[in-house]
């Protein structure tokens, strides 16, 4: 399995959980429930905060937010 296709589809659908954002945040905070072991690869490239812990979510740092929105436009086909 191409674990990078993985990760772009797990980023994708992080984007559509994001359940606050804001001006004050660096990023947007999105539910965790994913595969671990993408959960762990997308937080060792920098893109979500450590997913380890009692929190139901996690934070998409700016970069994973770009990234996660541009997964999710071309993957799902979403206007803008």
């Amino acid at each position: 399995m191409d674990e990078n296709k993985i990760d772009e589809a797990v980023l994708a659908l992080l984007y559509l959980g994001i359940h606050e954002s804001g001006p004050m945040m660096e990023g947007a905070r999105t539910w965790k429930s994913f595969d671990w072991d993408a959960m762990e690869r997308l937080h060792a490239k920098g893109l979500i905060s450590n997913p380890v812990g009692k929190a139901k979510s996690v934070l998409l740092t700016e970069t994973g937010l770009r990234d996660a929105e541009e997964a999710c436009r071309r993957l799902f086909d979403l206007e803008d």
